[in-house]
């Protein structure tokens, strides 16, 4: 059986491109979003696997909550939004929406010229410390950078950055295992 991560590229690859021939993948990239967080609650997706309904059912309910929660594209506004929720049901792929968000977004990135950076550090970081963050990572990637933070006090100190496949680990507690690793040997 095939990994979610496998079923959701090709669905991911033309809702893509449909977004990007369209011009909307503002639009696209949030309503798949917040489709993708819904899917993400386990209790959902079991609820929906109900025998007891059917695909317009479950297209009705979808449109009902994507539309609570913003998803406007895929709340049946939209022809091309619905046409995708139905195909995504008929093939019982629904469940893969958080990954298809995923990789929507990765390819939504590539097209932008733009990363999303996390970094996790130890203490909250000055304005100052991202903006700088932010300026070396663009200048080391070459493309834009979208910096978010996060506080992890299991650090000690320093920081860890994750941006697309690069991952820096400057943090305290990773040299401290480090020259533990140097002793030992």
């Amino acid at each position: 059986m095939a990994d979610n991560n496998t079923v959701a590229r090709p669905y991911a690859q033309a809702v893509f491109e449909l977004a990007n021939d369209g011009g909307d993948l503002g639009p696209w990239s949030e309503s798949l979003a917040i489709a993708g967080q819904l899917l993400g609650d386990r209790p959902l997706v079991e609820y929906l696997g109900n025998p007891g309904f059917d695909d317009r059912q479950r297209l009705e309910f979808l449109s009902g909550l994507f539309k609570k929660a913003g998803a406007r594209l895929l709340a049946g506004g939209d022809d091309k939004g619905t046409n995708f929720v139905k195909l995504l049901l008929e093939n019982r792929r629904v469940a893969v929406l958080p990954e298809i968000s995923e990789h929507f977004e990765a390819l939504k990135a590539k097209v932008e010229n733009s990363v999303d950076a996390v970094v996790t550090s130890a203490s909250e970081l000055s304005k100052k410390q991202v903006g700088e963050i932010a300026a070396a990572l663009t200048e080391r990637l070459g493309c834009d950078v979208k910096v978010e933070t996060e506080i992890d006090e299991n650090l000690i100190g320093g920081a860890v950055i994750r941006a697309g496949d690069v991952v820096i680990d400057g943090s305290l507690r990773a040299r401290l295992e480090g020259l533990a690793t140097a002793l030992i040997k």
